[in-house]
């Protein structure tokens, strides 16, 4: 049973997913993990592998949501999609780093595709 957080990121996962898909992404995996941490979505999209963070808020009274992708959430992304690349044996793939920020205002949410959202990030 989840509870209503967690029932609201599932929600916002799959928001992102049918957004993504409208938008000519080929989704890939979704909630990839390895030992290193976790990736919400990894798709594709024209020959580019994109590494998708999702992030919602029900409200801007704490910010946006892309502004909670912190330089620290920005590594371990980082670290993760290393890892999948080279398990997959991808690591001369292009791609690169997305987010969707999603502002839920009730019935009529906000959802944005930010590209490149960040470079490869690690150390």
């Amino acid at each position: 049973m989840l509870n209503k957080r967690q029932q609201f990121g599932k929600e916002s996962e799959s928001l992102a997913v049918r957004h993504l898909k409208k938008n000519g992404y080929k989704i890939l995996e979704q909630n990839y993990r390895n030992k290193l941490g976790e990736i919400d979505i990894i798709a594709k999209e024209k020959g580019t592998l994109v590494f998708v963070e999702v992030k919602a808020r029900r409200s801007d009274l704490f910010g946006n949501p892309k502004g909670a992708v912190t330089p620290k959430k920005q590594r371990k992304i980082s670290m993760v999609a290393l890892y999948y690349l080279k398990a997959t044996k991808q690591t001369r793939a292009k791609a690169r780093f997305d987010v969707i920020s999603i502002s839920s205002a009730q019935d009529n949410p906000r959802i944005e595709i930010v590209k490149n959202a960040f470079e490869l990030a690690y150390g």
